[in-house]
């Protein structure tokens, strides 16, 4: 990742080898699809197994350059095994606040780097209004989504290695699964620098936004032509990392999907890890049940006609199936 350090935080890298992971023709999966271009960013191969890492490296390496002594944030799941590891490299304490129902991976990961875990009756609302109070009066320096500075930052290169893979061009298409949003934002961001150097020109990929029904806040703004999501009561859904009732980067989601004449589509529990078995047969990728809404959402446009044959789709899978186990265990039998 800090191969792009011109664009990067100005800090010394706090870094266990995150970024630069591989884009898979996944031709098994197109052809049952009726795609020619189908493509899978793999970003369970950065180290905590998600694309988390990045956007942590970035965090850290800059806490650790202001003088920070212990980060803090709020988590559905892997931002939090990214800290905590990213922070033990660095020699920081961590902080972390995660739901009760957390997969028990993750929470084991966390707490194996050394963080100091609360587990908290609720969402990650509750939990991030619970570091939001503490964080001031305990000297935690906040590294919440887009509460800082640097986790989009690391993010981004997500759209810049893109770029490169795709040697010099853009894809038609990026589906990307979205809690926070802040991938989708910092791949945007990417673009937007790379046309302002003048490597690509104001031509964009259409931004998909893929959710879980039961917590799908941009899906239904987007339904509306809203500029803002409301808060979703009762979210529920097997990916941990999409129950996000109300994403504090609403507005930058759909801003780029209407600026790229985009789409946001909800999958059911049963489909997305339906899409996560297909996955897992056709290309060998065992992911996490958040790129099975990404799948499922490129079913449903193909279906739609909105995504065509010869169309070059990317779909971001941005963790691996190995931190939900209880999902898979239920998926499989």
């Amino acid at each position: 990742m800090w191969r792009y350090e011109e664009v990067l935080p100005p800090a010394a890298p706090v870094t266990l080898g995150e970024g630069m992971t591989p884009l898979i023709h996944a031709r098994r999966l197109g052809d049952a699809l009726g795609l020619q271009k189908l493509f899978i960013k793999d970003e369970s191969q950065n180290p905590t197994n998600s694309f988390k890492a990045r956007g942590l490296s970035a965090a850290v390496s800059m806490a650790r350059a202001l003088g920070v002594s212990t980060v803090a944030l709020p988590t559905a799941g892997n931002a939090g095994g990214a800290a905590a590891a990213y922070a033990a490299h660095a020699g920081l304490r961590c902080v972390i606040a995660m739901p009760k129902d957390t997969p028990a991976a993750i929470v084991l990961e966390c707490r194996a780097f050394g963080a100091d875990v609360h587990l908290l009756d609720g969402l990650i609302s509750d939990c991030g209004a619970f570091i939001a109070e503490r964080a001031p009066r305990e000297g935690w320096f906040e590294v919440s989504t887009l509460k800082e500075p640097y986790r989009i930052e690391g993010k981004k290169t997500m759209g810049y290695e893109l770029w490169e893979e795709f040697e010099g061009s853009l894809p038609d298409v990026i589906v990307y699964p979205t809690g926070g949003g802040v991938g989708l934002i910092g791949v945007w961001k990417a673009f937007e620098e790379l046309e302002a150097m003048r490597l690509v020109d104001s031509r964009r990929p259409r931004m998909i936004a893929a959710q879980a029904e039961g917590c799908a806040p941009i899906v239904q703004a987007f339904e509306r032509g809203a500029k803002a999501s409301e808060k979703w009561e009762g979210a529920s859904t097997v990916a941990s990392g999409l129950r996000v009732p109300k994403a504090l980067g609403d507005f930058l989601i759909l801003e780029d999907i209407y600026a790229s004449n985009g789409e946001a589509v909800a999958a059911s529990d049963a489909e997305l890890m339906d899409a996560c078995r297909t996955m897992a047969r056709l290309e060998g990728i065992f992911a996490a049940p958040e790129s099975g809404a990404g799948l499922v959402a490129i079913q449903k446009l193909v279906t739609r006609k909105k995504i065509a044959r010869d169309d070059s789709v990317v779909l971001f899978s941005t963790g691996g199936g190995y931190k939900y186990l209880e999902a898979w265990d239920a998926a499989v039998r």
